[in-house]
Order: structure tokens, then C-alpha cells, then sequence
């Protein structure tokens, strides 16, 4: 078969990015909302055009808090990661 230490670390890495996953924020964001470029449509539909831009806006904001939210859970597990890893590599140096 195979090295069973390189075994072993693809076991790790592959738990670390497949688990890591399931946890992950999906941030969507908003659709742009539309604008007919006929002015006679523009103005005949312009409370709704004004709802969608409204409602973009407050998407849009909330998208970007996702996006912050992603990335501090993001940075924070690597550093989790980073930490198991030295870990990792100071038990199996001292069992050489």
C-alpha cells in the first residue's frame, strides 16, 4: 500500500476541507434590479423599479455583512487550522 504518514495526512487535510466546508457561510448576492431602457416603461413601472432598488440596497448591506461575517470565521479557523498543523508536525517529529 501506500506510506502510512502520507496516508494519514491525506486523511487530515481532506477531514480539514471537507468539514470546513459544511460550516462555510453562503453569501448571495442581490440581483440587480432592472431598469427598462424604454422611459415610457421606466416611468409606468417606476414605484416598483424604486421598491427593487430599495430592496437592493438593503440586500446589497446585508450582503456585505455576510461577506465580513464569512471572512472572520474564514481567518479564524485557519488560524485554528495553522495551530493543529504545528501541532500535528511537533508530535509526529518527536515519535521519529
Amino acid at each position: 500500500m501506500g506510506n502510512p504518514q502520507a496516508l494519514l495526512f491525506i486523511f487530515i487535510v481532506s477531514a480539514v476541507f471537507c468539514g470546513s466546508q459544511s460550516y462555510a457561510m453562503t453569501c448571495l448576492a442581490p440581483p440587480r434590479p432592472f431598469v427598462p431602457s424604454d422611459p415610457a416603461q421606466a416611468r409606468e413601472f417606476a414605484d416598483i423599479i424604486q421598491k427593487d432598488f430599495e430592496t437592493y440596497i438593503a440586500d446589497i448591506q446585508r450582503y456585505f455583512l455576510c461577506l465580513d461575517e464569512e471572512r472572520a470565521r474564514a481567518f479564524a479557523e485557519a488560524q485554528e487550522v495553522s495551530q493543529e498543523y504545528g501541532r500535528f508536525l511537533e508530535s509526529v517529529s518527536k515519535d521519529r
